[in-house]
Order: C-alpha cells, then structure tokens, then sequence
C-alpha cells in the first residue's frame, strides 16, 4: 500500500512539473493581443476581443474564440483580468492546457481553467474539471469538478484522470 501511494505522488508529481513550467514566466511583462475584431467599451472599462483570439505574455499563449479583458485606466492602462471562452488553449513550450474557460486574474497572478480540463507534457496526460495555477507560488492543483458544487464534469465523472509513460531501460 506504502509503495503504491508513492508512485502516485511520483507521478503525480512529473505531471506537477508542467504546471510549475507555465507558473515561472514573468507576470509583469507586456501583453500582446490578435484577434479578428475587437471592441473596445471605454465606460465599463473592458475590452472585448473575437475570433480566433490569442493574447502573449513572456511566451505564455491563450487561445480561444472570444475574450473579455477587464482593465484600470489611472493614466495608463492595467489589465485586471482576461476571460477566455471557446476552445480555451494555454501553452508554454512544449506544455499545453486545454478547457472551455480560463481567468487569468493578474492581481492575484492566478490563472483558472474549467470545463474537461485537459493537461499534456510529451504523452502525459492528466485530466480533471478544473486547474488553478498560481503563477506566483508555482503551486498548481487540479480536482474532479469545474466547480465546487456535486456536479461532474465531462467523462471523468467528477474525478481526476491521466496516464503517463513509464521509462524503458
């Protein structure tokens, strides 16, 4: 039983090194944003980007098919918070995160994603309702459900999932 549990903290641990490589780029660098239209809606403080949208910061890409981004404007604007909806793909490097809503809350500096949430590294899988990832902790954690409520999401019926690769001698 001793050694079960430890292989499943070891595994669970690799597939933790993924989100620990999206969670150290740098937070504070400049945004970038392509996306087939946009509006901007100055009175709310918000702009709303459409159609095959993908926003960069510091090689960390979001991509979906529409996007809301809160913002400050105190003389310069500060971005508060992108919501991505629609085929919602995050990537760095050879990482990528998939699901149907990301928030990226740059205050807290946590990004959330939830809806058959989908984690792959190589062929590593690991698969639950929800990801939070605090870029700032480099701690990442993923449960069964989108929410915190009783419902399941997707196939995985309210439980993590995954499989990974075993070393070959």
């Amino acid at each position: 039983m001793a050694g079960g549990f430890a292989l499943t903290a070891a595994i669970a641990g690799d597939i933790g090194l993924q989100a620990q490589g999206i969670a150290s780029h740098n937070t504070n660098a400049p945004v970038t944003y392509d996306a087939g239209s946009i509006e901007l809606q100055d009175r709310q403080n918000r702009v709303t980007l459409s159609g095959g949208v993908i926003v960069t910061q510091a090689g960390l890409t979001v991509r979906s098919n529409r996007m809301l981004v809160n913002f400050t404007d105190d003389g310069s604007l500060d971005i508060q918070r992108i919501t991505a909806t629609g085929g919602v793909t995050v990537t760095r490097g050879n990482e990528r995160a998939t699901g149907g809503v990301a928030i990226y809350d740059f205050n807290r500096r946590i990004i959330t994603m939830a809806g058959d949430v989908s984690l792959r590294r190589g062929s590593d899988t690991l698969n639950g309702g929800r990801l939070v990832i605090d870029l700032q902790s480099g701690v990442s954690s993923v449960d069964g459900r989108a929410s915190g409520g009783s419902g399941a999401s997707g196939t995985s019926e309210g439980r993590v999932t995954g499989s990974f690769s075993v070393p070959q001698d």
